[in-house]
């Protein structure tokens, strides 16, 4: 009898761990965001989003090349030229061709130079202790150094600038932004929550992960970091309006975090801070959606609004 009882008890441990197997994760629960809204005319193309987004944000600075590249990233960059002068930066790709960084003076909203880089998505950029950071393709961060990069904005035409070293193996880099010594990076997910997780900037551009992810929304697109928050730009698909989430700092679980949600136009991409301002950068206005009527809001330009009008909503 001790055979049959031994594998009777083996069919059993192997029944268990089947059952264990299959067992579906646990979902999560839908995060209402505020989608009320006038009806009535807005300061940029198409319906209104929402209530909060038009009584918070105002039609900002134009983005170049958009008759052929596609925003995604932005960025911005305190005393760029040595001279106190600052900078929004802005990555945008065009497939099969060098992506390109714009430099807009937030002041005048002037381009102060364009720069040519290896082809990639490079859905954010950031700059950090001596460093520019892009996004690169198939999960990676690559660096730039600004002194590099700097001369080549200051160059006539669009003098092409190759990075430093080789790009960064990262979880992901759909969208990527800096706070202090901190990078942040992260994935899309079209149907569900993304991970981020946080990397510490050594002197020479070297990032280190922190331990620990954290759950961002469904479809994120760019990110903004304060002392307290996390704002976040999530879109997908021409026809579909946008969503911005402000997230109080602390709770790695969105279940668990103080939040609050709106909805925005459509197809939003990076966002940054500036001077307690903050600048949203769309894709719709380029080559590829503006034309197209199935694009609900053809945005051509930055909107803006102030940080505190965000932040204060999850206080």
């Amino acid at each position: 009898m001790t055979r049959p009882l031994a594998l009777l008890t083996a069919l059993l441990s192997t029944a268990t761990v089947l059952t264990a197997v299959a067992t579906p994760p646990t979902a999560h629960a839908a995060i209402s965001c505020d989608t009320d809204t006038t009806g009535g005319s807005t300061f940029y193309d198409g319906p209104s989003a929402s209530r909060k987004y038009d009584a918070r944000f105002s039609n900002s600075h134009s983005i170049p090349n958009l008759g052929t590249h596609t925003p995604q990233g932005a960025g911005t960059w305190y005393n760029w030229d040595g001279a106190g002068r600052n900078l929004l930066l802005v990555s945008s790709y065009r497939g099969g061709a060098n992506a390109q960084i714009y430099g807009i003076d937030p002041a005048t909203g002037a381009t102060v130079g364009v720069v040519a880089i290896a082809e990639s998505h490079v859905g954010g950029i950031t700059t950090s202790k001596g460093w520019a950071f892009v996004s690169g393709g198939s999960g990676s961060v690559r660096k730039y150094r600004l002194s590099d990069l700097r001369t080549a904005l200051k160059a006539a035409g669009t003098p092409y600038l190759a990075q430093v070293g080789t790009a960064r193996a990262v979880t992901g880099s759909s969208f990527l932004t800096s706070y202090g010594d901190s990078l942040w990076s992260g994935t899309f997910n079209e149907t569900g929550r993304g991970t981020m997780y946080e990397y510490k900037i050594a002197d020479d551009g070297t990032l280190t992960t922190v331990a620990g992810a954290w759950e961002v929304p469904t479809k994120a697109q760019g990110l903004m970091v304060t002392a307290n928050h996390f704002v976040y730009s999530t879109s997908y698909g021409r026809g579909n309006r946008s969503n911005l989430y402000v997230v109080r700092r602390g709770q790695r679980d969105l279940d668990a975090a103080a939040l609050s949600c709106f909805r925005a136009p459509s197809m939003t991409e990076g966002i940054t801070e500036y001077n307690g301002t903050a600048y949203l950068v769309y894709e719709s206005g380029s080559h590829l959606y503006a034309g197209d009527p199935a694009t609900l809001n053809v945005i051509p330009r930055m909107h803006k609004a102030a940080v505190t009008s965000l932040t204060s909503l999850v206080p």
